[in-house]
């Protein structure tokens, strides 16, 4: 095509497009020229210009090499300069479960007295009378441990007639009423469950606090009361999840925590079903520690989906090794400093050991699952390696998350096992200026490389970042800039680009189709108010996400 015809064509187009919003489906040729692409291709980092036809790449590379193979009724999109990159994968965040409505009030935060929650708890109870339960969220565990009284006695005072169930701000704890412990059956002799603690009185009756999966069947028996629990969870993926997600860029998730028995998959399915997704989804069903294995495992294997052209996919097991640093529940190899539950142990709790995970992995990675393990302690990520090591094969593609105490002797085992580590370093806790503010539960010795991203890269480990959502900020800006200044353990803007792209695409099994922007490839893809690389690293966070596509269709 003669140059001067083309820019009369541009000019036409723009023209055109100015006047009349055309609706996209995702199907029509569309150019982009005169942008800054960074394409996450390392044989070709960078481009001017990218044509996409029915939801793929065509072309890609110069202005003049693209528009050459540009059709005459092409959309034309002048980018004028703005950087365009592949979409974001966020590898780990909750989608369902911050979007739904089940839970009917959220405290806040800055509360220093546990007593003073009870205005809000209240007001909960008198808004839900209809409720068979009342379900909270947003409590901090270490103003409940401040209580002059059992933690019980506050919610007590508030209902013994109704089941009060209250998560804490991590969602490793719960808290809950007199009723609500006589509905789970917890009495005086009732035993810890595996990965969990019932806290107690001296004389040994629960004082209402339920640490980590201790307090994991409460919710399912509160959730399980509500007649329209799966419509809440469904409406709350379609109305908020999936628009956030264009917002920010995210065109590819895993859902963490795929509860199973509370029917997640199925929503999912439903969401899938009605055309409603808006970005790729890999979820990630539930180990329940305490369910048989022999049951767990078989409906775990059923429940398996994979798909590669469909946007869900059920392929991926979510388990916890260990708890989290400050419930004192992380696996370390060392004890904590103080002794808060008067286990046999002082060195954390596992929810499931280093064998039940082999015994996991062995039973479950033939049916085509990769695993997603949970390991914040040096212990617990030692024992997750081991059990990959011993049960794992070449075609698994499993990864730890949070990998927040990582022993050095193990950084090397992540990439000879092929075993992803992913990170989250959104949160401010993660900063090192946070860092030894775990020195009040274990050794200060261990708190100088929290999260060690750099390590792992220097070692060759293939890294993803993550947002835990809403654990953490969604917006995978805050991340990429935490990721490039937190010395000592930053890394490269290409490095964390790499990890919000291309390493989480393999994660999930999709890193031939997106995760860089290449002929053949689907068209997700970002365009952003500033060029990454040539800002400030401490400005990366303000960036702004002007236009999300999926399959080459604008979502925003």
């Amino acid at each position: 095509m003669k140059s001067m015809f083309k820019i009369l064509i541009i000019m036409l187009s723009i023209s055109i497009i100015s006047c009349k919003k055309k609706t996209d489906d995702g199907k029509g040729e569309k150019l982009f020229i005169n942008g800054k692409i960074y394409t996450v291709n390392q044989s070709s980092p960078w481009a001017e210009a990218m044509l996409i036809k029915d939801g793929k790449i065509i072309s890609i590379g110069t202005n003049k090499n693209v528009e050459d193979e540009t059709s005459e009724d092409a959309e034309i999109i002048d980018l004028k300069g703005k950087m365009m990159m592949p979409g974001i994968h966020d590898v780990h965040l909750h989608a369902l479960e911050a979007a739904s409505e089940n839970f009917q009030f959220i405290l806040g935060e800055n509360v220093t007295d546990p007593e003073n929650y009870a205005t809000k708890v209240q007001t909960a109870l008198n808004q839900n009378t209809d409720k068979n339960w009342i379900i909270g969220w947003g409590f901090d565990i270490y103003t409940a441990l401040e209580a002059t009284r059992p933690p019980r006695e506050i919610l007590d005072d508030i209902s013994t007639t109704k089941p009060i169930a209250i998560m804490e701000l991590t969602s490793h704890s719960i808290w809950v009423n007199s009723k609500a412990l006589e509905l789970a059956g917890i009495t005086n002799t009732t035993t810890n469950p595996a990965g969990g603690v019932i806290m107690r009185e001296t004389n040994g009756e629960a004082n209402g606090l339920l640490i980590d999966n201790a307090g994991n069947e409460i919710i399912d028996l509160a959730i399980a009361s509500i007649p329209n629990a799966e419509q809440n969870d469904y409406d709350g993926i379609v109305e908020y999840s999936m628009p956030e997600l264009a917002k920010y860029g995210i065109t590819s998730i895993c859902d963490a925590r795929g509860y199973w028995k509370r029917n997640h998959h199925l929503t999912w399915q439903k969401v899938a079903d009605n055309d409603k997704l808006t970005a790729r989804v890999n979820l990630g069903l539930w180990a329940y520690p305490s369910e048989s294995d022999a049951s767990q495992l078989s409906t775990l294997q059923s429940l398996y989906k994979f798909d590669k052209n469909s946007l869900l996919k059920i392929n991926q097991i979510k388990l916890y090794s260990d708890g989290i640093i400050i419930n004192t529940t992380s696996a370390m190899h060392d004890d904590y400093n103080d002794d808060l539950f008067n286990l046999p142990t002082n060195n954390g709790v596992n929810y499931f050991t280093e064998a039940r995970i082999a015994q996991y992995i062995s039973a479950l990675e033939p049916t085509g699952f990769d695993f997603h393990i949970h390991a914040i302690g040096n212990r617990g990520v030692n024992e997750a390696l081991n059990a990959i090591s011993q049960s794992g094969s070449t075609n698994g593609r499993h990864r730890l998350t949070h990998v927040e105490y990582v022993d050095p002797a193990d950084y090397s085992r992540f990439a000879s096992l092929n075993v992803t580590a992913d990170a989250q370093v959104a949160g401010d806790f993660t900063q090192p200026a946070h860092w030894h503010d775990n020195d009040v539960f274990i050794s200060a010795a261990l708190n100088n490389n929290n999260v060690p991203i750099k390590s792992l890269v220097d070692a060759d480990a293939r890294l993803t970042l993550s947002s835990d959502w809403d654990v953490s900020d969604l917006n995978p800006f805050i991340g990429m800039q935490n990721a490039v200044t937190r010395a000592p353990q930053n890394i490269s803007l290409e490095e964390a680009i790499k990890a919000y792209t291309i390493n989480p695409a393999y994660v999930m099994r999709q890193e031939e189709i997106v995760g860089s922007l290449e002929v053949g490839k689907e068209a997700d893809f970002i365009i952003l108010n500033q060029n990454l690389f040539e800002i400030d690293v401490n400005k990366i966070a303000q960036t702004k996400v002007l236009d999300t596509y999926l399959r080459g269709k604008k979502l925003n």
